[in-house]
């Protein structure tokens, strides 16, 4: 008799499951690119201006990216991804 394969752990997904898409490609992009403006990254995804900000929205919620003040420019920030990715509960089915 084969000993049971133990089971996974269905109890956390990694954020990037439950993201909308456009977090996705914002979160893409700042990977490859490492630190990014809003307006770097609507010419980088292609996507409108109020979809990035959507997407960058939903990516600070989730501790995903982090915003910092841009020193040379003290009216624009700064979006890079957080040191520390961290997961969400999967939801009760």
């Amino acid at each position: 008799m084969k000993p049971a394969a133990p089971e996974p752990d269905t109890s956390l997904v990694i954020t990037e499951k439950t993201l909308p898409h456009s977090s996705k490609i914002v979160l893409e992009v700042l990977v490859s690119g490492n630190t990014m403006t809003h307006k770097d990254l609507v010419q980088r995804t292609r996507l409108a201006p109020k979809t990035v900000r959507y997407g960058l929205k939903r990516l600070v919620e989730r501790h995903l990216i982090i915003r910092k003040l841009n020193f040379r420019d003290g009216r624009q920030i700064i979006y890079q991804t957080s040191p520390v990715q961290r997961a969400e509960p999967v939801p009760a089915n």
